[in-house]
């Protein structure tokens, strides 16, 4: 009786799409912000946290519009304070 091995399994590409720019890029390009079930939304540093993630390309330009349109609001359905979209510009330029 043979044996058939079965291929070594391959990662899958994680993919994400940026909420200003709409450009689809690997996941460790983008800024993840997250709304956890409680309601509480921050900054994602580890992409780990559990919740409703939105994704931003790691560029000064994407965060200036983001924080210029207000992007997050739409996509938490809430109103989120300017001092966040401050926060997130911060956080682009600490990782450029």
């Amino acid at each position: 009786m043979s044996v058939m091995s079965r291929g070594k399994a391959t990662k899958p590409i994680e993919l994400r799409r940026c909420v200003v720019c709409r450009q689809v890029r690997h996941k460790s390009e983008l800024l993840r912000v997250v709304k956890t079930a409680d309601g509480n939304i921050s900054i994602d540093g580890a992409t780990k946290t559990f919740g409703r993630g939105a994704y931003v390309c790691k560029s000064q330009a994407c965060a200036a519009v983001l924080k210029k349109r207000h992007g997050f609001d739409k996509t938490f359905k809430t109103k989120l304070p300017a001092e966040f979209y401050d926060a997130i510009c911060a956080a682009v330029d600490a990782a450029v």
